[in-house]
């Protein structure tokens, strides 16, 4: 195994592998560490190529000790997709879509959550649970399944129909509540005790970053190991972007990538922006986005645990965080679906109008190599469209 140890990103204490852990003694996130000389020695850029197209020929740079604890469904190396339509019409020469409604369940959330049901395994936990606005529970519901494991889902009570099908069809046991996600996770808490459920909350154990890194591994070697310029990113809780910062500094000490980073954009919608406004105010945590509303339900996070790794992170790569309206959302769904055949979730669709934002303010320039995220299928969003 190549894990050395979880550090907490935010006091440093160090803790040993091999147990389960939530978050550290301080209320801050987990990140794991890896002996990198080591996977130096063993994994190579060119031994990728003999590996399948799944997240897992990242092996060396994951957790999971012993490959029979692995649970998989094939999810990542999704199509890094030139939008060279869209680029004709914005004026730029090198615009691509990550699009990740590729990954089983058919949204992202499927790489964190494979990552993290592995280790519930590999630790011998039996009952998972987590608070979600959709994506994440049919992630967890599919990947619990998959495993033989329980889970039990906390979400709002507007969550999209296709999530809670997906839920209900995979088996989970479903506490439907009234609000949002942060409401979902204040029940799973008053639950946790007296139920003994293990909580796969977003960063709130150290795994799906771990799952969501991938992404970053991914584009670079879609990009031939050089990173692009800017990556606009749909933000709820954060742990994307997150994970692909960590495995950018993670490749740079395996020798795969230089120096350079993409410029970081966190995208959020207006009707629930806390990452914006701590952002533009110059803070460095974030507060509590009051009644927070959005159609982009991945996007209506009015408090994220990682506030400040994120807002550290877009410092530190010059980038910026930007809000978008519901209107500009719709608007981007079709513009998508009818430039480039993509038909995106909201989140992701989200990005474009962000993207016009910073063309229209020149903070992206014509040469730049520009990567926009697309987290899930607008097929699971269909209530938002009105039909013949």
């Amino acid at each position: 195994m190549n894990v050395t140890e979880l550090t907490c990103s935010k006091c440093h204490l160090r803790y040993p592998p091999g147990r389960p852990y939530q978050v550290c003694q301080c209320g801050k996130p987990l990140l794991v560490q890896y002996d990198l000389d080591e996977v130096a020695r063993a994994l190579t850029r060119n031994r990728l190529l003999e590996r399948p197209a799944t997240l897992w020929r990242y092996r060396e740079v994951l957790p999971v000790e012993r490959d029979e604890n692995i649970v998989t469904l094939g999810e990542g190396f999704t199509p890094l997709v030139p939008a060279r339509r869209l680029a004709q019409k914005l004026g730029l020469r090198h615009l691509y879509i990550k699009d990740e409604s590729f990954n089983p369940t058919d949204s992202f959330k499927a790489r964190g959550m494979a990552v993290a049901v592995s280790m519930a395994r590999e630790l011998g936990l039996t009952k998972l649970a987590v608070p979600s606005a959709g994506n994440a529970a049919s992630a967890l519901a599919a990947y619990a399944a998959r495993a033989g494991l329980e889970a039990v889902i906390f979400m709002p009570r507007d969550v999209p129909q296709a999530n809670l099908v997906e839920v209900r069809t995979s088996g989970a046991r479903i506490e439907l509540v009234d609000g949002v996600i942060t409401d979902c996770a204040r029940r799973l808490v008053e639950r946790q005790q007296s139920e003994g459920y293990f909580d796969l909350s977003t960063l709130k154990e150290p795994y799906r970053v771990e799952g969501k890194k991938t992404m970053g591994y991914e584009l670079a070697e879609q990009m031939g190991w050089r990173l692009p310029d800017v990556i606009l990113y749909p933000t709820g809780g954060g742990t994307g972007l997150i994970g692909m910062w960590k495995a950018f500094d993670e490749m740079e000490a395996l020798g795969w990538i230089d120096a350079h980073r993409p410029r970081m954009v966190a995208v959020q919608s207006e009707g629930c922006a806390p990452i914006v406004r701590a952002f533009e105010a110059g803070q460095s945590e974030a507060e509590e986005f009051p009644h927070p509303r959005t159609i982009a339900a991945g996007l209506r996070v009015p408090r994220a645990i990682a506030d400040f790794l994120i807002l550290d992170i877009l410092r530190r790569s010059k980038g910026r965080a930007v809000a978008v309206s519901d209107d500009a959302i719709m608007r981007a769904i079709g513009e998508l679906a009818s430039s480039e055949g993509l038909l995106a979730a909201p989140e992701g669709a989200a990005c474009l109008p962000a993207l016009e934002r910073l063309i229209d303010e020149a903070e992206v320039s014509r040469d730049d190599r520009i990567v926009l995220f697309n987290t899930a299928s607008g097929l699971k969003y269909l209530h938002l469209f009105s039909t013949p």
